[in-house]
């Protein structure tokens, strides 16, 4: 057996690449990766030295070759096929590891340029990936860390990978390619051309308009529980989620959130932000029962809770000020599910 690895992300990569040797697995890598293999002591062949053909254009061409893509592509039960893998000198390639360059997480942080965005779009990666996942039947994709261990269990225990094991394998694969392309989508999708040229440190705006991320969403956590105590739910966000809309803040403390608490504080904080003033606001079950202004903080609490102190009670509350002390002490009186 020989697998390639390739790896942007390279947790647990060593470990696996060193219980495939144990198995008696053919190690072939690129770049970074097979240096990282190499210096643990492991034997792997370059892929360059496969191919012939050095790594080129600072690494944006090295595996869009025919001994990568013909191995990885080949049905092993076609002997034209193979006739034609020997004709031309090509080796069959049966394990693709291969996790792609980190786009989100780059264009995830502040003040990214155009530029940054570009160069980490991957190419060959996602190439490599489609190739042996359309040829599930002949060959394993990996496209994460967390698929290594049922990997090796069943290489431990047969020798070989289950047809129903590379089968979901190739569909995750096709998955990751989807959500993937669907980051660049919409990432490239909020760049406007304000003049004829962009430049180099050009920062595009977020997507142009709420929840355009053609329906890709990212799961954020699983909730305590759905709108009852019986059902299930999970937290997601748009891939570009609005900036200081409640997805994008952070839990200090407390316990897990529930599908009740983030839809009254979404109501919460979305109401009071749309105040100028030191603004209050108090939600029960999604409805305001105290809305108020005042000059700090503890004026603005004060009257909202004034306004219906029963409903206040297990309530959400936001403020769209710092929360000084005034503020904290008259809150800490009465039970609150969450403050924000």
């Amino acid at each position: 057996m020989k697998a390639l690895l390739s790896v942007s992300d390279k947790t647990g990569i060593v470990e696996f690449a060193q219980a495939l040797h144990g198995l008696g697995v053919q190690l072939l890598s690129t770049g970074g990766t097979a240096k990282l293999l190499a210096d643990q002591g492991l034997p792997v062949t370059e892929v360059a030295e496969v191919t012939q053909f050095p790594e080129m254009l600072d690494g944006r061409v090295k595996t869009l070759h025919p001994k990568v893509h013909g191995g990885l592509l080949a049905r092993r039960d076609l002997p034209a096929h193979m006739a034609a893998l020997k004709e031309h000198g090509i080796d069959t390639i049966d394990l693709l590891v291969v996790n792609l360059y980190p786009f989100e997480a780059t264009v995830a942080k502040p003040g990214c340029t155009l530029a940054d965005a570009i160069e980490n779009i991957d190419i060959g990666g996602p190439a490599m990936v489609r190739s042996a996942a359309k040829n599930w039947n002949h060959v394993a994709v990996v496209t994460a860390a967390d698929q290594y261990e049922a990997v090796l269990v069943e290489l431990k225990a047969a020798g070989k990978l289950s047809d129903k094991l590379r089968f979901a394998l190739s569909v995750a694969a096709f998955n990751r390619i989807a959500q993937y392309d669907g980051a660049i989508s919409d990432y490239l999708s909020s760049v406007q051309f304000e003049d004829e040229k962009l430049s180099e440190d050009y920062v595009p705006q977020r997507a142009l308009f709420a929840g355009q991320t053609n329906g890709h969403f990212v799961k954020l956590q699983d909730l305590r529980y759905g709108e009852n105590s019986h059902q299930q739910a999970a937290l997601y966000r748009d891939l570009y989620p609005a900036p200081g809309s409640l997805v994008t803040g952070e839990q200090l403390q407390g316990k897990e959130l529930s599908y009740n608490n983030i839809a009254d504080a979404d109501a919460a904080w979305e109401c009071v932000k749309s105040f100028d003033e030191p603004a209050c606001v108090i939600v029960k079950h999604a409805n305001p029962c105290g809305v108020a202004v005042g000059q700090d903080a503890h004026e603005a609490y004060a009257k909202a809770f004034q306004t219906d102190p029963t409903s206040a009670f297990g309530g959400i509350i936001a403020f769209n000020r710092t929360v000084d002390k005034a503020a904290a002490e008259a809150v800490v009186k009465q039970f609150v599910e969450v403050l924000m």
